[in-house]
């Protein structure tokens, strides 16, 4: 099991290795602490078309936040930190993004930590909330691959004003729209214009007339 020490006092444990990590938030008043898991079933059984031999996510990066946030969504153009983090893994423009909106005080916990080093595998971090910040935003690149990548955007985990107990999510491939490229192994093909961040309803993850998802996002109340 691996612990990293992520930005905003988050503790994070994945599980390929093993690191000395530090202490998270301690929740007060109105706050609550979440496990989440990504968990990963990608794989050659599961997407046998043209499937890779490096199977691998990039670094998850993400924050808690409240409503005023919108670090991605589903038919709206990707920012330049989602584009450089689904055509790369490099998380740096949108760790910028996240922490413009912590300084305006819209975003709270910067969320940052290891991959999956080999898919399938699993990462798990804990992340303490608070009521004016409920919603969560979080990615991973899938690679390799053109700019496809994995994640919730806004997610709230308040119910009518209840924090929820537990939560799974399945995950699917994204394309961000920023790249032509219409398999794993895609040389880089720059889209022009850029496109939508769409959901992938084609070939590779088009499996037997179904769309099938690459793994789920776990969440669960401590």
């Amino acid at each position: 099991m691996k612990n990293l020490l992520l930005t905003s006092l988050l503790f994070l444990s994945a599980c390929s290795s093993s690191d000395s990590g530090g202490d998270f938030t301690v929740p007060g008043d109105g706050e609550v602490t979440y496990k989440i898991t990504f968990d990963m079933s990608w794989s050659a059984s599961t997407h046998p078309d043209g499937f890779p031999s490096n199977p691998h996510f990039s670094g998850i990066i993400g924050a808690s936040h409240n409503v005023n946030v919108s670090l991605w969504q589903d038919m709206e153009l990707a920012s330049a930190g989602i584009e450089s983090m689904a055509e790369t893994g490099n998380k740096d423009l949108l760790r910028s993004e996240i922490n413009t909106q912590i300084e305006v005080g819209d975003a709270e916990k910067l969320i940052s930590g290891g991959g999956i080093g080999s898919s399938p595998g699993s990462i798990t971090f804990t992340l303490p909330m608070n009521s004016s910040h409920s919603f969560v935003t979080v990615v991973s690149m899938l690679a390799p691959s053109p700019d496809w990548f994995v994640g919730v955007s806004s997610l709230n985990l308040m119910d009518n004003g209840v924090w929820i107990e537990n939560k799974t999510i399945d995950l699917y491939a994204y394309d961000a729209g920023t790249d032509d490229g219409v398999s794993y192994e895609s040389a880089n093909q720059d889209s022009s214009p850029k496109q939508a961040v769409a959901k992938i309803t084609s070939s590779p993850f088009l499996v037997d007339s179904n769309v099938v998802a690459v793994g789920q996002l776990i969440i669960q109340r401590l």
